[in-house]
C-alpha cells in the first residue's frame, strides 16, 4: 500500500465489518488476506470483521518505552502496551493487538501482528561517502545496491530491508527536487497503461445527441474564471440577474470515472492533484482532467449543475436549489487578473462577444459582496501568506508571486460556497468538510502571548467571533495581521473530511461539503456519486458508498495532507537551492516562530523563504535583517545570522544591534 491513509481505511473496514467482493479496493486485498490467514478475522456469511478479542490501530511510543494503541474503528480509550508487549513494534506502526483482561488499571493490550511499519520507503543521499536519511541526516544502513551510490547521489530505499529501489539523481541537479518531494510523500507521477487507455477511450468531444435525457443549457453564457496557467477547468458560472438564478456547473467526472475502474483505483490512491510551480501531478489522466472533463470554452461538455434560486436583497437568501445532469458550453475562459480588471474598470472596451458574460459577472459581483458580508458575521476572514514561485528552464527561482485574495477570487469563492452548502443539505451521513473550533485554552494562551508583545484586546463582554475580529484589528495596526492570522489558525484543528457532520468553524457554516472540484479531489467525485444515488433513489449504490464512507474520509484526509506537504517540500527545496547560490545575500523578514529554533519569513526576494535565525534574542514578530550563513540542501533548511532587529514591543524605532 502506498499511503498510510489506505491502511487506516482498511483497518476501519475490518473493525466495522466488510464484504470483500464489494468493499475491498485492489490495493487492500493483500493486507486483508494477511489478516485472514493469521486467523484474526471472523466470518459471518459473506461478511468479515475483526475478532472481538483484538483491536487494530497505530502505536504511540513514549520516551519511557511505554506505548499506547490508538484505536481505529472502535470506541473507547487507547490501550496501554507495556514495553515487553510491543513485539518489535515502533512509533507509528499499524498493528493488531490482543486485549488483555483480568488486570486492574487502564485497559491493556499486547501486539500480535505488525501490519505495516510507519515508514515503508525512505529517501537517502550520500555525503562524505556515507548514505544518509534525507529527513534526519542520520546514517542509513544500505544493504543492497550500495555499489551504485556515488557522492551526492539521491536514492529511494526500502525502509525495512535497506535495499536501494531506485536512483533518483544527484543532489546538485535541480531536477532531482521534484523526484525527492514526490518520493517523500508517496505521490505517483505516471498513470498505469490500463487507466490511460480507459481515459483515451472516452474520446475528445461530447456528442450532445447521445444525451437526450440531460438538461440542455448550452444557450446560457457560462464562463470559467481560473489562474492564468490553469489547464483543468472544474467549474463554470452563470448568473441570471433577471430571474435571480445562479448556475454553478461542475465537470461531470462521475460520468466518465466509474467505481472500481482502473482510473477510479488510481484516483482513489492519489486522492488529490498536486500543483507545483512548473507543472501539476493530476489525480486523473490528462485525457480527462485537461480535455473531455474540463469545461473548456466553445466545446460541449457534460456537467453536474447546482441551480440556486436566490432572493437578491441587502442580505441575500437562498430560496431553493436543485441538482441535475446537464450539457453546457462555456462562452469564455477568463483569468482572475482579467476579471479583476473588468470589475475595477468596467467593460466599455471589451469585445462585443464578451458583453453577455461580463454583464453576468458584474451583476454577480454585487451579489457576491453581499453574500460575503453576511457570511463573515459568523465566519472568519483569515489572510493567507501564499507565494507562487516562477522557475526557469533549469528549475531555479527567477521570480516570486505573492498571492492575494482579490475581488475575482471572492466572486468565485462565494458561488462555490453556496453550491457546497446546498450539497451538504441532502444527507446526514456522507462526506462532510468539517472544521472544529479551537480549544479555548489555546486561544487564551495566544492572547496572553500576543499581549506580551503589545497586541492587546479587551476580552470582557466579547463572544469568540468578536474577540478574533478585535485581535485581527490590533494585529493590523501593528502591521502583522497575516502572521497573527496564521497563529490563530494554528490554534484550531485542521479542516478534514468526516462521515458525520460537526460543522465548519472557519466558514461559520453548520453544514458544509466539497462538491465543486471533482477533477482534482476524490472527495468531490465521491460526493457526486452519492448525490446522484440519493436523487435517483438508488438504495444499492447509496448503501455501498455509505458503508465505506468512514474509512474513505480518513483516507482522503491523509492524502490531502500528503498532497499539501508535497507542494510545500518542493518549494522549500527551491528556496534552499536559491539560498545556496546566494550565501552573501541579506534577507529582511519577520520572526514567525520564536520558541525553539526561531524561524523567520522573508519579505524580500525571494518572498516566502523561511529561514532559521542563528540568534538567541529574537522575539515573535521582530523585524530582522539577516545574512545567509549555511544551507543544508538535502533537508532544505536555511540558516541565517541575524545582524539587526527591530522589536515590535520597543517604544523606540532604533535598531538593536545583534
Amino acid at each position: 500500500m502506498r499511503s498510510g491513509g489506505a491502511v487506516k481505511a482498511l483497518l476501519i473496514k475490518v473493525a466495522r465489518g466488510l464484504y470483500p467482493d464489494e468493499d475491498l479496493e485492489e490495493e487492500e486485498r493483500p493486507l486483508f488476506q494477511k489478516l485472514r490467514e493469521a486467523g484474526l478475522l471472523k466470518q459471518e456469511g459473506r461478511r468479515f470483521r475483526l475478532d472481538n478479542r483484538y483491536r487494530v490501530g497505530t502505536v504511540d511510543l513514549l520516551p519511557s518505552g511505554t506505548a499506547f494503541l490508538e484505536l481505529l474503528g472502535a470506541e473507547g480509550r487507547d490501550l496501554l502496551i507495556a514495553p515487553e508487549h510491543l513485539n518489535g513494534a515502533g512509533k507509528g506502526d499499524y498493528v493488531v493487538a490482543r486485549r488483555l483482561f483480568g488486570r486492574a488499571g487502564r485497559p491493556a493490550a499486547k501486539v500480535v501482528e505488525i501490519l505495516r511499519p510507519a515508514l515503508l520507503h525512505e529517501v537517502g543521499y550520500v555525503a562524505d561517502q556515507t548514505p544518509r536519511h534525507i529527513r534526519t541526516d542520520l546514517p542509513m544502513n544500505v544493504t543492497e545496491g550500495k555499489e551504485n551510490l556515488y557522492e551526492g547521489a539521491v536514492f529511494l530505499a526500502d525502509a525495512r530491508t535497506g535495499g536501494v529501489i531506485e536512483m533518483l539523481g544527484s543532489i546538485d541537479d535541480p531536477a532531482v527536487d521534484e523526484k525527492i518531494s514526490l518520493a517523500l510523500f508517496n505521490r505517483p507521477d505516471a498513470f498505469g497503461p490500463e487507466a490511460e487507455a480507459e481515459a483515451l477511450g472516452h474520446g475528445e468531444r461530447v456528442e450532445a445527441e447521445r444525451y437526450p435525457e440531460r438538461v440542455d443549457l448550452r444557450h446560457l453564457p457560462f464562463c470559467t474564471v481560473d489562474p492564468v496557467d490553469a489547464k483543468d477547468f472544474d467549474d463554470a458560472l452563470y448568473w441570471d440577474s433577471r430571474q435571480k438564478i445562479l448556475y454553478v456547473a461542475i465537470a461531470d467526472v462521475s460520468h466518465y470515472v466509474t467505481p472500481d475502474s482502473a482510473i477510479d483505483e488510481e484516483a482513489r490512491t492519489r486522492g488529490f492533484s498536486v500543483y507545483l510551480p512548473h507543472r501539476s501531478i493530476p489525480m486523473l489522466p490528462r485525457a480527462l482532467s485537461e480535455n473531455i472533463c474540463s469545461l473548456k470554452p466553445h466545446v460541449d461538455r457534460l456537467a453536474y449543475v447546482c441551480e440556486l434560486h436566490i432572493r437578491d436583497e441587502e442580505t441575500p437568501r437562498l430560496l431553493s436549489h436543485r441538482f441535475y445532469e446537464a450539457i453546457i458550453q462555456s462562452r469564455r475562459r477568463y483569468t482572475y487578473e482579467e476579471v479583476d480588471r473588468y470589475l475595477a474598470e468596467g467593460f466599455a472596451d471589451a469585445p462585443e462577444s464578451d458583453r453577455q458574460t461580463l454583464a453576468s459577472l458584474l451583476s454577480l459581483w454585487s451579489l457576491a459582496k453581499r453574500l460575503r458580508r453576511a457570511r463573515l458575521k459568523k465566519g472568519y476572514d483569515f489572510r493567507s501568506t501564499e507565494v507562487r514561485l516562477a522557475l526557469d528552464d533549469k528549475g531555479e527561482i527567477v521570480k516570486t508571486l505573492p498571492q492575494s485574495h482579490t475581488p475575482s477570487h471572492s466572486l468565485v469563492e462565494e458561488c462555490m460556497l453556496l453550491a457546497n452548502k446546498a450539497a451538504a443539505e441532502h444527507f446526514d451521513r456522507g462526506i462532510f468538510r468539517v472544521h472544529e473550533p479551537p480549544n479555548p485554552e489555546k486561544i487564551e494562551a495566544l492572547i496572553d502571548e500576543l499581549g506580551r508583545i503589545g497586541i492587546y484586546v479587551e476580552e470582557e463582554g466579547k463572544d469568540f467571533h468578536a474577540l478574533v475580529e478585535a485581535l485581527q484589528k490590533a494585529a493590523e495596526a501593528k502591521g502583522v495581521a497575516r502572521y497573527v492570522d496564521q497563529l490563530i489558525i494554528q490554534t484550531q484543528k485542521q479542516a478534514a473530511y468526516r462521515h458525520e457532520n460537526v460543522g465548519h468553524f472557519g466558514l461559520g457554516f453548520e453544514r458544509y461539503t466539497h462538491f465543486t472540484s471533482p477533477i482534482r479531489r476524490y472527495s468531490d467525485l465521491t460526493l457526486h456519486r452519492l448525490l446522484k444515488a440519493i436523487f435517483a433513489d438508488d438504495e444499492a449504490t447509496k448503501d455501498r458508498i455509505l458503508r465505506n464512507i468512514e474509512p474513505l474520509c480518513v483516507k482522503v484526509s491523509e492524502l490531502e495532507r500528503e498532497a499539501t506537504k508535497t507542494a510545500w517540500d518542493f518549494a522549500d527545496r527551491k528556496y534552499a537551492r536559491w539560498a545556496l547560490a546566494h550565501t552573501d545575500q541579506k534577507l529582511e523578514g519577520t520572526v514567525t516562530e520564536a520558541e525553539r529554533l526561531p524561524t523567520a519569513w522573508s519579505e524580500t526576494f525571494p518572498e516566502g523563504l523561511r529561514f532559521f535565525c542563528l540568534h538567541e534574542a529574537v522575539h515573535l514578530f521582530d523585524r530582522i535583517e539577516a545574512q545567509i550563513e549555511n544551507v543544508h540542501l538535502p533537508q532544505a533548511k536555511i540558516f541565517a545570522r541575524v545582524i539587526c532587529r527591530r522589536s515590535l514591543i520597543q517604544e523606540s524605532d532604533e535598531d538593536v544591534q545583534a
